[in-house]
């Protein structure tokens, strides 16, 4: 899996122009990995927890059918 998840676009607006977010030295924003929206000028992150597990259904009767 590669070191940066990619997004299609912003959480917040919708819009695609989105570029890389490293934050300036003097900057008050923390964050590392994220990206910025143009359009809206809000800087966000994309975090991957995991994969949840499938929920587990019970097989179908396989006797005779009802009559």
């Amino acid at each position: 899996m590669s070191g940066r998840v990619v997004p299609y676009y912003c959480p917040y607006c919708g819009e695609e122009d989105l570029t890389p977010y490293e934050p300036e030295l003097d900057s008050d924003v923390e964050i590392k990995g994220g990206w910025h929206c143009a359009d809206c000028t809000r800087v966000f992150a994309v975090k991957y927890h995991g994969m949840a597990a499938a929920a587990k259904y019970a097989a179908p009767p396989t006797g005779p059918a009802p009559e």
